[in-house]
């Protein structure tokens, strides 16, 4: 038995169900009476859920990140940490890399741990398959479920999201406008949001440049801190005629490495090559000239997320899906 058991069977919502457990006083006594006769008719033993009933809660929400040495991540886990902490809540953090199997370990060992709720940091935990996605649908049977950056329609899952797609767009429209013939597209990420920003180039160049080569999509593979290796990658596609004048990156690293390879090449930045990065993080300020990046509001997605998650805790009706625009911080690698 579970808390969506006794919404479905006391035909209410779960956040209802959540704020009766609660002793919450937003639910007439019909409604409160409904609920209790649920539970005890099935011997219902709330967990994590009953927080005002002082039942196994420990002000504790897990958090799952891929990868914490990555910058991007790493600050979010920061501004997440910071929030959960100005709230009197502490945090577990499990560093899970990429692989399916350590995430659901990972998973199954917050919820061993009585978490009051678990927040997946970043875009890798979605997969295409649905069946992939099954232990963030039976976690949140248990615990709610936050998604920084990625979506999920499933019961009890929340997603705090970037508009990726409507950003990359608006960028590569803003270069393509600047007079740049030959932009070249690089990316190191197949997740939801690395899925979204690749779309946004792809529908942007299909406008205003159809006849531009499937070659000016490039991936690269290997580590997210070998800035030396993505820029021989960039010198090896130039040394087989692969003509571009311009790269939109997918993040601020493969942007830096573009302004490395276009500095080799004896470029001048940006009258003869333009560089546009994305999160807008301390990297943009570390090259010379300093690097036009697309802010995605981390800061304020992460606030965002804990403030709903507060919410659904404290039993409120909360969006399930919030999106924010990111912004186009000019420097100096565009015209």
């Amino acid at each position: 038995m579970t808390i969506y058991d006794i919404s479905e069977k006391a035909g209410v919502s779960i956040a209802t169900v959540s704020r009766v457990l609660n002793g919450s006083n937003n639910v007439s006594e019909k409604t409160k009476k409904k609920v209790l006769d649920v539970i005890s008719q099935y011997e219902y033993r709330p967990n994590a859920f009953a927080r005002g009933l002082g039942l196994n809660t420990m002000r504790t929400i897990g958090i799952m990140c891929a990868d914490s040495s990555d910058l991007h991540l790493a600050k979010a886990i920061y501004y997440i940490e910071q929030n959960l902490r100005g709230k009197g809540y502490d945090s577990i953090l499990c560093c899970t890399g990429y692989g399916l199997e350590a995430k659901v370990s990972s998973m199954n060992l917050l919820i061993t741990k009585k978490v009051d709720g678990i927040i997946l940091v970043g875009s890798n935990f979605i997969y295409e398959k649905e069946a992939d996605n099954a232990y963030i649908r039976e976690s949140a049977t248990q615990v709610p479920v936050m998604l920084l950056n990625a979506a999920l329609d499933v019961p009890n899952v929340y997603s705090v999201v970037s508009d990726d797609f409507t950003s990359m767009y608006n960028a590569t429209l803003q270069m393509i406008r600047t007079g740049v013939e030959d932009i070249l597209y690089y990316y190191n990420s197949d997740s939801y949001s690395g899925k979204k920003k690749l779309a946004g180039f792809r529908a942007a160049m299909e406008e205003k440049r159809p006849a531009s080569p499937q070659a000016l999509v490039q991936y690269y593979p290997g580590s997210h801190e070998d800035i030396p290796a993505m820029a021989r990658q960039l010198k090896t596609l130039a040394g087989k005629g692969l003509s571009f004048h311009g790269v939109i990156a997918a993040d601020d690293t493969l942007a830096l490495a573009a302004v490395k390879f276009a500095r080799e090449m004896g470029y001048r930045i940006p009258e003869d090559f333009s560089v546009l990065g994305y999160n807008n993080s301390m990297l943009a300020v570390c090259c010379e000239p300093e690097l036009t990046s697309i802010d995605n509001k981390l800061e304020s997605l992460c606030q965002h997320l804990t403030s709903t998650l507060m919410g659904v805790l404290e039993g409120n009706e909360m969006p399930k899906k919030t999106i924010f625009s990111g912004e186009i911080v000019k420097r100096g690698t565009t015209r």
